[in-house]
């Protein structure tokens, strides 16, 4: 079975620069091949990955730095933007902004990447035109076989995920059958089963919470452009990306825990985002200045009060 392993990587001046302009030429790729499929929905056309392909070779002899990037990098945005087209629509994929994006590129060619153990906790892996990449191998990968990897940029920080083929096998048949539950995505409690059981976690401490609008307000009153306002910026995201990885992290294995003890999974279908929203407010016509209830503080406030509203306790 194909399955991920994600290290962070110990890039040095020379390698973060590299891989930062390739992520760079990948993301103008991106927009710049959205762009011409749109303009070519406009006019009635299609536009396909290998005419687009083609024109990025004829276009690598007038941009000199369109070449600067791994090309294999370059065809695969071009078919990750071929796929989206054809999945989700040519005007519903959004574009590549460099604020909003997280710089990545990707290397589909397996035998292109080696890997090679150095010590009992570190090892390094060769990519295309960056060459040996130093991680710290926080799980063996003896025995797999890469089949790609994706360099991606957390903040400061660079983390490598490869694609791997780890050797086993699909099982015939789940080890319960018959088992099956009902998933519920809520609000005050993340996951809560058909069984009566409540999944959640803290995501992020007190101090935390603190520290957090303590940096909001301090990025609100710095200058745009100025070095403490990136300072700050840098800070505020480490936060959220530690709040991120918890939730990720928890997200993963409540996933696999439910999947393993249950043959079949079902969950409903909720927009998440208009049950976490603030209702809008409407005006009293009558009071000025007042408004209706909205029913704002109906919601259970803690897990104790959502298990006797399930009837659990």
């Amino acid at each position: 079975m194909k399955a991920g392993r994600r290290f962070r990587v110990e890039l040095t001046d020379a390698q973060a620069r590299l891989a930062q302009q390739s992520a760079d030429v990948c993301r103008a790729v991106w927009n710049t091949g959205l762009e011409q499929r749109r303009e070519y929905r406009r006019r009635g056309g299609w536009m396909n990955y290998h005419e687009q392909a083609h024109e990025l070779v004829e276009a690598k002899k007038e941009h000199t730095w369109l070449a600067e990037a791994p090309s294999h990098c370059l065809q695969q945005a071009l078919r990750d933007l071929d796929e989206a087209c054809r999945r989700h629509g040519t005007f519903t994929v959004r574009w590549r902004s460099a604020r909003r994006w997280a710089p990545s590129l990707r290397f589909p060619e397996g035998s292109q990447i080696k890997l090679e153990k150095l010590n009992r906790g570190k090892s390094q892996v060769k990519l295309p035109k960056l060459g040996w990449v130093k991680f710290r191998a926080s799980r063996c990968l003896d025995g797999e076989t890469i089949r790609s990897a994706t360099l991606t940029r957390e903040g400061a920080q660079w983390f490598v995920s490869l694609l791997v083929d780890d050797g086993k096998t699909t099982p015939a048949a789940h080890i319960a059958p018959g088992a099956k539950i009902g998933v519920d995505r809520g609000v005050v409690v993340a996951v809560a089963t058909s069984a009566g059981d409540l999944f959640d976690r803290v995501f992020i401490t007190a101090g935390e919470r603190r520290r957090a609008l303590v940096l909001q307000r301090k990025l609100s009153r710095a200058a745009k452009g100025s070095a403490n306002r990136n300072k700050t910026r840098d800070a505020l995201g480490k936060l959220r990306a530690r709040e991120r990885r918890r939730r990720q992290d928890f997200c993963v294995k409540t996933a696999h825990r439910l999947a393993q003890a249950n043959a079949v999974v079902v969950l409903e279908k909720l927009r998440v985002r208009s049950m976490t929203g603030r209702a809008r407010p409407v005006a009293d016509p009558v009071a000025p200045g007042r408004y209706f209830p909205n029913g704002g503080s109906a919601k259970p406030e803690s897990t104790d009060e959502l298990r006797v509203v399930m009837g659990i306790l």
